[in-house]
This record gives structure tokens, sequence and C-alpha cells, in this order.
């Protein structure tokens, strides 16, 4: 064999070796386009979340997280905490300027809509089945619009739940929760007579009135349609008993039953207010329940209840207002691998073990799901007292524009400044307004 004959086949055997090393390098790569994350290639999601202050269900959302991206190691969840006081007007704006993060917690209602009017959303109904033997229709209807599924929520919120100090209330000769607002009122008077702040308010974030109070104190005056009514024009809010409603803030501001400090004092801040003895009721989710009695040592002190029946209101007393929250959605318009990863992170992080966490947490869950053994006897008694019929949550229901309106009406009553008429009055001109 001449040197010329031998280089030749030298150089062919190297081309072979290198085409065979190509070819494998290429499999290898297919192989790992996959959107569990095969080695060698890496996928980021951006996430943005509500889930900053720390209530059990954070903790728990926060773990499945990381523990994702523990089982898929090429995908990265990029988070981007919000505060929930401003997530939501953070979420219209990136959503206004067609960038929303490829992961987002939604809310229903009012709240999608627009998301889905603007095609920003991925629909799922092709995942759908990973969830159809665990969520009800009911739980998923308000992420569903004209037929297409768009998130799948995590828990079921109830917003108004009173708590209370039991023995302050003994104190003042209430050994059960006032049933009645006369009941009530007079309880808050004899409380501010004992030297005890009747109520502990974090309205700093201008959600809690509107959402746990109003929401409730407005299904107790009107009922339960009136917000529909509203939105279909068959009702107003300037209707008297929705201005009555409103008036029960104003009457309270009144009798100074709030701390002084309220509208600079933040919701988890009130909270603490309560936990430390410092007021005998706090009004907030279902979720505060964690802090309050769950994982407090002393958390037997404090008892629950629903916002009472007031003198010839339309609502039903044993009603809770109640919501699901935190759906989370897909952005759409993701390229292939984007879109896999974040399908492989919803199937992950919306599953029956979420849901056990949660309710081994203490946290209220719109899944059919077998209780775990640990779950907390809070639970128990909380699902009994929300268990009797759901009232809508008000802002769950009403535009942005509006709830703006009766946040800083609100918060203007608490202050001494207007009048609950003209906060009604307003609101409707708002309304009316947007649908000109």
């Amino acid at each position: 064999m001449n040197k010329t004959i031998k280089g030749k086949r030298m150089l062919l055997l190297g081309l072979v070796a290198m085409i065979t090393l190509f070819t494998a390098a290429c499999g290898k790569d297919n192989a790992g386009s996959s959107a569990s994350g095969a080695e060698g290639e890496q996928i980021t999601l951006n996430m943005m979340h509500p889930w900053t202050s720390p209530n059990v269900d954070n903790e728990v959302y926060k773990a499945r997280i990381a523990e994702f991206e523990k089982q898929h190691p090429n995908i990265v969840i990029k988070q981007d905490g919000v505060p929930a006081a401003q997530y939501k007007t953070k979420l219209r704006t990136l959503a206004a300027g067609n960038n929303l993060p490829d992961i987002n917690v939604v809310w229903p209602g009012a709240d999608l809509d627009p998301l889905v009017a603007g095609n920003l959303l991925q629909p799922i109904n092709g995942l759908m089945d990973n969830w159809s033997s665990i969520l009800p229709e009911s739980a998923l209807a308000g992420f569903n619009v004209d037929g297409q599924q768009y998130a799948v929520p995590t828990k079921q919120n109830f917003v108004d739940i009173i708590y209370y100090n039991k023995d302050m209330f003994a104190q003042v000769g209430y050994d059960q929760f006032p049933d009645t607002y006369d009941k009530f009122i007079d309880a808050v008077k004899k409380l501010k007579e004992a030297g005890i702040t009747p109520i502990s308010l974090g309205n700093k974030e201008q959600w809690p009135l509107q959402s746990s109070y109003i929401s409730i104190i407005g299904d107790r005056f009107t009922g339960s349609d009136f917000l529909t009514n509203v939105l279909e024009k068959k009702a107003k809010f300037t209707d008297p008993e929705f201005v009555k409603a409103l008036s029960v803030i104003d009457e309270l501001t009144k009798l100074d039953a709030f701390n002084t400090d309220a509208n600079n004092m933040d919701s988890v801040q009130a909270q603490d207010y309560f936990i430390q003895g410092k007021a005998a009721m706090h009004i907030s989710s279902a979720t505060v329940d964690g802090r309050v009695r769950i994982n407090n040592e002393e958390g037997d002190k404090f008892g629950i209840a629903l916002f009472p029946s007031v003198e010839g209101g339309k609502g039903d007393p044993s009603k809770s207002a109640g919501v699901v929250q935190y759906g989370i959605a897909i952005k759409s318009g993701l390229d292939e691998k984007k879109r896999e990863a974040a399908e492989e992170f919803l199937k992950f992080f919306v599953s029956e073990d979420l849901y056990k966490e949660l309710i081994s947490s203490g946290v209220v869950v719109p899944a059919k799901v077998e209780v775990p053994e640990d779950a907390s006897p809070y639970l128990k008694e909380m699902l009994e007292l929300t268990g009797n019929g759901t009232a809508p949550v008000f802002d769950s229901v009403i535009p942005t524009q509006v709830v703006d309106v009766l946040q800083n009406g609100l918060q203007a009553l608490t202050v001494g400044h207007g009048m609950p008429e003209e906060v009604a009055k307003e609101m409707q001109e708002t309304f009316d307004d947007m649908n000109q």
C-alpha cells in the first residue's frame, strides 16, 4: 500500500469518525429537547407570583417550585415575587405591553377576562385530564371562558373570616361571637369601654376593607345576586342596600373600632397586632388561620366566625365570601420548548401532592383529595364554618376601575372624609363611564 492510498484511507476513517461523533452528538441534543430537561440543555421560565408574605401556603408554593427544579435540573424557574398589593397592577401593566412572564398567577372573573380578550394566555384544554379526577367543574369554571380553560386553581379562599379573642369577648359578656349586627356593635362599644381595641385593621394596601369587609357586608345587605345585577344594569351601587353596607365602615370608624394607625399598617402587621393580644378581632382570609391558630401555641384562645346577620338584610348570614385563587396560567406564544417546559411545570406544580401539602398546612383547597392524617382540627372547623354557601368576592366580579374607586372611598371614610352615599355615587359613575 503506497503512502497516497494509505493517507486517503486514514482521511476517510477520520471523516467517518467525525461524522459518527457528530451524529451521536446530534442524537444526544435531540433527546435533550424533551421538556423534562435532559442533560446539556437548559430552559429558563420566568414566573411572576404574589407569594412574598409569610403565609403558610406561600411557603408551600415556594417549596413546590424548588422541588420541581430539583427533579428537572435543566428547567430553571426564574421567580419574580411581587407583593400582593402590587401584583394585579403589575400584571395589568405587563399585559398592556404584551410582556407577560412565561408563567403567571391569575384570578378568575373580572381579572381574567382582559387577559383572555387580549389573547395573552395559552388555552390548556389538552392538559385537563391531569386534574379531571380531583378538580370539580365548579373549581375550574372561573378560569374557563367560552369552553377554553386558561388556568387551574391552587386553593379555595374565603376572605371574610372574623378571628376573635375569646377571652376579650368573654370579658365584655360574650361567651359566643355575636350573631346579629346589633349585638356586634354592642360588643364593639363594650370593648372600647374596657380599653380594648375592637378590630385590628391593616388597610395600607387598601384591599382589606374592599375585599374582606365589603364583599360579605355587602352580601348581608344586598344578597348574592347584587353584583351580577349591577353588571347587567339591573341594580346600581347607589341602591339603598349597598349604601347601608358602606355605612358600616363609616359607623365603625365613628365608634373608633379600628386601631388608629390602620392606614399605615399592612395586612401582615395587622395579623401580628391581633395575635399579640392588642385587639379583639381581625377580619381576613382563611389562609391567615395558619398564623393565627394552626402554627400558634396559643391558637386555641382564638375563635373564628362570620359577619353576623343584619336587620332586613337580603343575604344569607351563613354564607362566606369565597373564590378560587391563584390560577396558574401559561403565556400564549411561547416557542415549542418553552411551552413544553411550562406545561411540565404546570402538571407538576398543581397536583394532588400540592393540595395535600396545603391541607396539611391548614389551607382550604378546591380539590377532592384525601385529607391527610396530619391535617389540623382547626381546618375542619374552618371547613364547617365556610361550608354553607359561597358569596361573591367583590374584586373577583367587579371591574378594576370601580374597585379602585371603592378602595379609595373606603380609606377616605376611615379618616372622616366623604360620605357613604358619595362613595356609592362615584362608583356608579365610574361604572357607567366604562360602559358608554
